[in-house]
């Protein structure tokens, strides 16, 4: 019993610390330094399977990490779309638009308790027509599929609006 006790003690512990490690900021880690377009391509996703890309296909490699690009609204412009993909990403849980232009969208989302932060871009691309995009977590190998689960709501509120 005592050793029960014990664990049950140091788990809880850990949990603790856990937590205020994160009310800190010490699990958001560092932003990139190379997000934006660069030759019609947005970053690469992660080389950990906690990212997704519309892009991926770019990368050998990185097939899991593909996810579809936002097709614009009939009859909508990309311009348009983008400006819906603004309104609804900004909408969610811990979003903070970090740059927005007119082709181009850069969101951090925030977790509330562990503040773990997600990089979000959306690229406006005038070959495809159609919103690229890429989600990835700067810390941990897995993002258990929050990345792909935070796109796809995008796509399902743009498609109901």
């Amino acid at each position: 019993m005592p050793l029960l006790t014990t664990l049950l003690a140091g788990l809880v512990g850990v949990i603790a610390l856990t937590l205020l490690a994160g009310q800190f900021g010490l699990l958001g880690g560092n932003a990139p330094k190379d997000l934006g377009v660069r030759e019609g391509r947005l970053k690469a996703p992660s080389k950990n399977p906690n990212s997704v890309s519309s892009q991926a296909a770019f990368w050998p490699g990185s097939e899991a990490a593909q996810i579809a690009p936002l097709a614009p609204a009939p009859g909508a412009d990309l311009a348009a779309t983008m400006q819906r993909v603004q309104a609804v990403a900004a909408s969610l849980p811990g979003a903070r638009i970090v740059e927005s232009r007119p082709d181009y969208l850069y969101l951090q989302f925030t977790t509330r308790w562990l503040k773990f932060i997600d990089d979000t871009e959306f690229w406006a691309d005038p070959a495809t027509n159609t919103v690229q995009v890429r989600s990835a977590s700067r810390v941990g190998r897995k993002d258990f599929g929050v990345n792909r689960a935070r796109v796809e709501t995008i796509r399902e509120q743009l498609a109901a609006s």
